[in-house]
């Protein structure tokens, strides 16, 4: 139950920081190139911008020439509820969309990478509209805690990076704050860092495993599953935000923001990433697009019924795919989208399978066999599903689940093999095969136990039996 409450936590958090997103990016809008919004609200108020996007110097900063005039032709002020309901949509729409539901209804690293990613966004647009480079520094603990959680992060950093150096605001680049900020990242992913480098770099052992198994894959499903990841009813608001951040004068030092997400895809692409990378910087764009889509929304009672119909099939479809609300029978249609969704069926019967090849050793072997997975999702099972059925711990040399240790060498007996990791092994014969129930076709459907022969030295044997993917 925890765990549960933490992806909901996720969830939840992405969504408001997404609202918080469409705020910084609500405000009035100049007819006028080169005014910006906060200058047009001091204009207003009578206050000082906190960046002087015109003069491109930072508030306060004398000129020997004076501002011209602020055109009051073809303005548009900010909206009478101060954005509130573009807020509102902008969070309904992420918290209700398919990749949302996918990643936060169950609790993994990617969870984790949602909340960071856009909650750095949110500190990033900060950061180009004021022009403080002080907002470096929390720009900088938040890349370290994605360091700490995973590497991808490292993609979105470089996203701003590239799109900064050609759309600007580039003096932000030039401030001193920048260095802070990397060090403080640093210093915050240290202990990832230093653990990284003494274990042999497995990041990029896992890296270099995706691109070379699922690279191909990867490239063919990349832009359809941007649509389906954020459904296609969201669309529409996503091209409104890309058109407004880039057409309207006001919103010039926010124009990185429409940069990262093809800079992030395009490193994706080369790279043979997973799709899934390059969604969360879609919801900055998301959130740019909610002021407009209220706008036409107001414009008429058709138009709120026809969007009304399109958001409700929209959720449904999100939630069949990101949810499991359907039976394993029917997951066929799910399974193109949402692979995840079939990998949650059938663990309990994996571990019948396994336990009925474990009871069929003899007594005598048993006490010195081991039970050996290929992946940590196997042995994720067996050792929770494991024990009522007589099972002992399951080994992996998969990942961090090989940070376990090896079995004692004094475990001479025969070895149960689950799934492919039997090639690791010598003397090896099929005892058994795995069917997923309700014909679900998941990674584990035609799962292969097999016996094999011990190791002649576990611990020696250890370093080539781990694997990054």
């Amino acid at each position: 139950m925890g765990l549960r409450v933490v992806a909901t936590l996720c969830g939840v958090g992405t969504a408001l920081l997404v609202a918080l997103i469409a705020r910084e990016l609500v405000g009035p809008v100049g007819g006028s190139p080169g005014v910006s919004a906060a200058r047009l609200h001091a204009g207003r108020t009578g206050g000082q911008p906190e960046y002087d996007q015109v003069r491109g110097l930072p508030a306060g900063t004398p000129s020997e020439k004076p501002d011209p005039p602020i055109p009051q032709t073809n303005l548009r002020p900010r909206p009478p509820d101060g954005g509130r309901a573009a807020q509102v949509l902008a969070a309904a729409a992420t918290a209700l969309g398919t990749f949302v539901l996918v990643v936060t209804h169950m609790v993994s690293t990617t969870s984790i990478d949602l909340v960071v990613w856009t909650a750095l966004a949110l500190v990033l647009l900060r950061l180009t509209r004021t022009g403080d480079g002080r907002w470096w520094v929390p720009a900088g603990l938040l890349a370290g805690i994605g360091l700490q959680n995973k590497w991808l992060v490292l993609l979105l950093c470089a996203g701003w990076a590239v799109a900064l150096a050609i759309v600007g605001p580039r003096r932000v680049l030039r401030s001193g704050w920048l260095l802070v900020g990397v060090l403080a990242a640093l210093a915050v992913a240290a202990p990832s860092l230093v653990w990284q480098a003494a274990n042999g770099w497995p990041q990029l052992d896992l890296a270099s495993g995706i691109s070379e198994s699922d690279g191909g894959e990867n490239r063919v499903l990349l832009v359809p599953m941007q649509v389906a990841f954020l459904s296609p009813v969201l669309v529409p608001t996503l091209v409104a935000g890309v058109r407004r951040v880039w057409r309207e004068p006001g919103l010039r030092w926010a124009r990185a923001s429409v940069l990262v997400y093809p800079v992030v895809a395009v490193v994706a692409l080369v790279l043979g990433g997973k799709p899934y990378y390059v969604v969360p910087p879609a919801f900055v764009l998301l959130a740019a697009g909610a002021e407009p889509t209220v706008r036409w929304l107001a414009g008429g009672a058709a138009r709120r019924a026809w969007a009304a119909v399109a958001a409700g099939v929209g959720v449904a479809v999100s939630a069949v795919v990101g949810l499991p609300v359907l039976p394993a029978a029917q997951l066929g249609p799910v399974l193109a989208m949402n692979q995840e969704a079939g990998e949650q069926v059938g663990w309990p019967e994996l571990a019948d399978t396994v336990a009925t090849a474990w009871s069929a050793l003899p007594a005598d072997e048993r006490a010195s066999a081991v039970l050996f997975t290929s992946n940590y999702g196997q042995a994720g099972a067996l050792d929770h599903y494991g024990p009522e059925r007589g099972l002992p711990p399951a080994h992996s040399g998969h990942m961090s689940y090989a940070d376990w240790g090896p079995p004692p060498d004094t475990a001479t007996g025969p070895v149960l093999v689950v799934g492919e990791a039997a090639a690791r092994f010598t003397g090896c014969a099929p005892v058994a095969t795995h069917r997923s129930p309700d014909g679900v076709d998941n990674d584990e459907d035609g799962t292969v136990v097999s016996r094999c022969a011990a190791p002649p030295s576990w611990s020696r044997a250890w370093p080539a039996l781990r694997h990054g993917y």
